[in-house]
Parts: C-alpha cells; sequence; structure tokens
C-alpha cells in the first residue's frame, strides 16, 4: 500500500511537471492517475480543480513574465466559460457517466501534446469574438462538470484557429485554467465536495512538479519524450474508464 502511494506521488509530480511546462494545470493527468488507482468520481473532480489552482497559477506567473499572455484573446473566452464553469460544477452527474465522458476527454491532450506544432507569427490570426464568447462558455461548462480546467481544449482549438503561437498558447490556457477551476470549484461547493484525506500532500508534490516545470517551459524545455510518456498513461488511464468497470 505505501509502495503504491510513493508511486502515486513520483507520478503526480511528472504530471504536474509535464502540464505547467506547456501552460495547463494538469487536471485530465489527474484525472488520470486518480482513476488508474481507483479513486471514485467523487473525490476526483474537486480534487483534480484545486490541485489545478496551484499548478496553473505557477504556470501563467512564468508564461506572463515571459510576455507571452494576450488579454485580447484571453478575456472574450473567459467572461463566457466562468459562469459556465459555476453551472457545470453544480451538476451531479452519474458515475458511470462521468468516466465515459472523462475516458474521451483524456484522449484530447494526446492530440495536443503529440500533434500540434508551433504556429509562426506571420501565420496567426484575429481572434473572432463572437466565436470566442462560444468556445468559452462550451469549454467552461464541460470544465465544471468533469473537473477540469479546460486548458486540454482550449489549446488546440487555439492552435487550430491560429490565434496564438505555443508560447502564448500556453499563458491563455493558464489562467483559463485558474479561473474555470476556481468557478467550478464554487459551484461544486454549493452541493458539497468530497476532498482526500491526503490532499495537502497532493497540493504540495503537484504545486513542487508545477513550480519545476513552468521555470523550465519558460526556458525552451525540450518536452518530447516525456509527452510520449504522458500520452502513454492518457490512452491507459482512458482504457480504464472506457473499457473496464473499475
Amino acid at each position: 500500500m505505501a509502495e503504491g502511494l510513493v508511486f502515486f506521488y513520483i507520478l503526480l509530480f511528472f504530471v504536474a511537471f509535464l502540464y505547467a511546462s506547456v501552460g495547463h494545470g494538469g487536471a485530465s493527468g489527474y484525472l488520470a492517475l486518480m482513476a488508474l488507482f481507483s479513486v471514485s468520481p467523487e473525490v476526483m473532480k474537486p480534487t483534480a480543480l484545486m490541485l489545478n489552482l496551484f499548478v496553473s497559477l505557477t504556470s501563467f506567473i512564468q508564461f506572463y513574465r515571459g510576455k507571452h499572455f494576450r488579454w485580447q484573446i484571453f478575456l472574450p473566452l473567459a467572461i463566457a466559460s466562468i459562469p459556465m464553469a459555476f453551472l457545470g460544477g453544480k451538476v451531479q452527474v452519474d458515475g458511470t457517466i462521468y468516466k465515459q465522458i472523462l475516458g474521451v476527454l483524456l484522449l484530447i491532450p494526446i492530440v495536443r501534446f503529440i500533434f500540434f506544432s508551433n504556429i509562426k507569427v506571420e501565420e496567426q490570426k484575429g481572434a473572432n469574438i463572437p466565436l470566442s464568447l462560444v468556445i468559452g462558455a462550451a469549454i467552461g461548462f464541460l470544465s465544471g462538470l468533469i473537473g477540469i480546467g479546460g486548458g486540454i481544449i482550449l489549446s488546440p482549438i487555439l492552435l487550430l484557429l491560429r490565434w496564438t503561437d505555443q508560447k502564448q498558447t500556453a499563458a491563455i490556457s493558464a489562467m483559463f485554467i485558474f479561473v474555470n477551476s476556481l468557478s467550478g470549484l464554487a459551484g461544486q461547493f454549493t452541493k458539497g465536495i468530497q476532498f482526500s484525506a491526503d490532499m495537502y500532500a497532493y497540493v504540495a508534490v503537484a504545486f513542487a512538479g508545477g513550480l519545476c516545470g513552468a521555470w523550465l517551459g519558460a526556458l525552451r524545455f525540450n518536452q518530447n519524450v516525456l509527452k510520449y510518456l504522458l500520452a502513454l498513461v492518457l490512452i491507459m488511464a482512458s482504457f480504464k474508464l472506457l473499457l473496464t468497470n473499475a
């Protein structure tokens, strides 16, 4: 049992490290880990959002200091997403349905990490505000519903639409994750939530991993090997959620 817990903490540090290095809070990774260790959905959602708050803020500060943040892209997305994340956090989802939705969503960061390359400055396009509001609202609701910050969904969309480059995507996603996690957690508080008994240790380990990852990520850290390893963890977790009863 103790060995399993140590292994969990090692993986938690690794997940926070990698996600923070690309401007993410890591909720999808934390949920994947908790799914692999058979944590109940009632504990998974608030725990992932709480860890998101610490790691995403750390990541945002590093990328903001690197002058990669763009308010004009972020604001329409956040204005629409914050109230919807609160509403999503208030919705109670059946455990089986929750696992199925999460299993599908865990496949998204695999595409994000492996297949999306950087966008050059000359290839960028101006953001569309009405479309930003729609995107923000949809991702915000899913964020609160599932217990993620939404960065794994937002990042590939920003890159696909060519609104931002990789570093700008990281900066915007980090703050987007922070505000949505805060809003989703507030929504869950209104109906009562459960945290893991080891929450303080979770936060300490994830914060340490996030701090290291965010610092190195802002310095052109080569993440390719780590990305493939994380993709393997996410595939395993998705398989467990979608195809087993665990």
